[in-house]
């Protein structure tokens, strides 16, 4: 099977002519922080912790400061450049593989203002229905000519976890 990456590379064919198509993008758009940011978020982190302990839930306090100090890690850390790759058996992102049996459609989220630009491929799996895959310098273009081959195109909307995600940085 031929196996061509690159950023702006059509549609290659294996010997079977089934459609091969592979590319690097960053995990996650990684986003400066302000100093700002982290006030924002640690006096937000420390209403939720007090509240916590008014109410006499330790166990809320306990968790919203591991949520925190998780999320410091998360902000601070820079992304890995990780392989995508559309292939006849399914998508492969980072070496998982997730088949198109597994997998009921796909849509792709391109935002130019907000420069964002994201494959999400709806699974049928109840605990991970959507799986978002980032497009880099990649052109969607391609991408979705290639899988039109194998999913079924149906326009999702994001959800508020991810706007929210978005707004906040992360």
């Amino acid at each position: 099977m031929a196996r061509h990456s690159g950023h702006n590379v059509p549609a290659n064919f294996s010997q079977n002519d089934e459609p091969v198509f592979a590319w690097e993008a960053h995990e996650y758009e990684y986003i400066e922080k302000h100093p700002k940011w982290y006030w924002i978020m640690g006096i937000a982190l420390l209403a939720i912790v007090v509240y916590a302990i008014i109410t006499n839930s330790i166990l809320m306090a306990i968790l919203f400061i591991l949520i925190g100090m998780l999320g410091y890690v998360y902000a601070e850390r820079e992304p890995r450049l990780i392989r995508m790759e559309i292939n006849p058996d399914g998508v492969v992102v980072d070496k998982i593989m997730y088949e198109y049996e597994d997998l009921k459609s796909f849509w792709i989220f391109y935002e130019v203002e907000a420069g964002f630009k994201v494959l999400s491929l709806h699974s049928k799996k109840t605990f991970l229905p959507h799986i978002h895959i980032p497009v880099g310098d990649a052109n969607p273009i391609l991408i979705r000519e290639v899988l039109l081959n194998y999913l079924p195109e149906l326009r999702q909307e994001m959800t508020m976890v991810d706007r929210f995600s978005l707004l906040i940085g992360l």
